[in-house]
């Protein structure tokens, strides 16, 4: 069981906890708002009002004995920043801290942050790729040369086995799963593609796109 430390439950912060503790994880909530911690505290299995930028106050908290901290202060940039390298400075294992553009998560990661999560980027990205090709139907970034696509298979797989397709080898595009209806499986390389199948492939983009003519 995972030990988490959340610093700031608006919105963003609170969907973290209550998901984490849904996958059995032991969940600290922090907010200086006392509301905001009333409304997460039956969602988590301690909170504590108060606030993250005083050093006293974060070492009363234990922080090195968390497996990961999580600042998801949002707007609040100065105090995140704060919090931050603080947090690194008492000797949090993992620290992963939120930004709202390039420049904060420039500076957390300057400042101690050991990961930063920037959700608007992140979304916008896979709004972007979703729609730019009906073929395309969903898609999660990985790094800035991987991703992985749920796409439609195309006609000209039909009836075909991977062998016989064999994108690894033409276009350096690798098959994760099959879905088939409701079922989803990993395919061997004499399962023939069928005509609804959806296809789970992991490449760079620019491979991807030659793959599949988007």
């Amino acid at each position: 069981m995972k030990t988490v430390l959340i610093i700031g439950v608006g919105q963003f912060g609170s969907h973290i906890a209550k998901r984490m503790e849904e996958l059995r994880c032991e969940v600290m909530a922090v907010d200086i708002n006392e509301e905001r911690i009333n409304e997460i505290m039956p969602y988590v299995t301690n909170a504590r009002i108060g606030d993250s930028t005083n050093e006293e106050f974060l070492r009363s908290l234990g922080v090195g004995n968390y497996d990961v901290c999580i600042v998801a202060l949002g707007s609040l940039f100065q105090s995140s920043l704060e919090t931050t390298s603080l947090l690194k400075e008492l000797g949090a294992k993992k620290v992963i801290s939120r930004a709202t553009n390039d420049v904060q998560m420039k500076f957390l990661l300057k400042n101690g942050a050991d990961e930063v999560v920037y959700p608007e980027m992140q979304m916008a990205l896979r709004i972007a790729t979703r729609y730019a090709s009906d073929s395309i139907l969903d898609f999660i970034h990985l790094d800035n040369n991987y991703s992985i696509y749920e796409l439609k298979v195309p006609k000209s797989w039909h009836g075909k086995t991977l062998t016989q397709i064999d994108i690894r080898k033409k276009y350096k595009v690798n098959i994760l799963t099959i879905q088939r209806g409701t079922v989803v499986f990993i395919p061997s390389p004499n399962t023939v593609i069928q005509k609804d199948d959806v296809a789970f492939v992991i490449g760079e983009m620019r491979d991807i796109q030659k793959c599949f003519k988007i």
